[in-house]
C-alpha cells in the first residue's frame, strides 16, 4: 500500500511554505503477486520430454548350441562407411562369396525405399547393420530411425568384418 508521510511544523514563524510530502510505496503485495504468478506458471507448465527410441535387447540364450543360423536368403546387410556413405547387399558375405555391393543414401528415396521393397519381397528379412570405425554417430541414429520408420521386425547391430571392409575398399563406389 502507498502512504503519504507528513512532516510536522518546525515551529518557526514567518512565511508558510507548502508542505513537502514524501511518498513511500509498500512493495510487499507486488512481490507476493510475482511469486504467486511464478509458482502458478511453474506448476502448470509441462516440460519437454526427451525423445528416446525403444530398443529391445535380445534375451540371454539358455543353450548356445540351439542357436538358429541365419539363412543367406533372409539376410540384408547395411554397411556404414566414412563420409556419410551407405552401402548394402543382399545375403551374407564370407571368404568364398562376394555379393554385389550397392551404394545408397540415408534419405527417403535411398535406403528407405530399398528396405520397404525388400520387406515386401521377404517379410522374414533380418537386417544386419555394420558400422565402420570411420562412420559417425549421426548416421547410426539415422539408420535406426529408418528401421523404425520401415517397421523392421528384426535387425541387429553387428561389428563389421574384414571381408566387408575389403568389399568396400575394392568396390570403388
Amino acid at each position: 500500500m502507498a502512504e503519504i508521510q507528513q512532516q510536522a511544523d518546525s515551529g518557526k514563524g514567518g512565511k508558510k511554505r507548502a508542505k513537502k510530502m514524501s511518498t513511500k510505496i509498500d512493495m510487499t503485495p507486488m512481490v507476493d503477486l510475482a511469486f504467486l504468478l511464478l509458482t502458478f506458471f511453474m506448476l502448470t507448465t509441462t516440460f519437454n520430454k526427451p525423445n528416446v527410441m525403444q530398443v529391445t535387447m535380445p534375451v540371454k540364450e539358455k543353450n548356445p548350441e540351439e542357436r538358429s543360423e541365419l539363412k543367406a536368403s533372409d539376410a540384408f546387410t547395411i554397411l556404414m562407411g566414412e563420409n556419410n556413405k551407405l552401402y548394402y547387399y543382399e545375403g551374407l558375405a564370407d571368404a568364398t562369396t562376394k555379393p554385389e555391393l550397392k551404394l545408397s543414401s540415408y534419405d527417403a528415396n535411398g535406403i528407405r525405399k530399398v528396405l520397404l521393397q525388400r520387406q515386401r519381397q521377404n517379410p522374414k528379412t533380418v537386417v544386419l547393420i555394420k558400422p565402420d570405425d570411420k562412420s559417425n554417430y549421426k548416421n547410426m541414429v539415422d539408420i535406426l530411425d529408418e528401421m523404425n520408420i520401415t517397421d523392421q521386425k528384426k535387425y541387429a547391430l553387428v561389428p563389421i568384418s574384414k571381408v566387408d571392409t575389403e568389399l568396400i575398399a575394392s568396390s570403388g563406389l
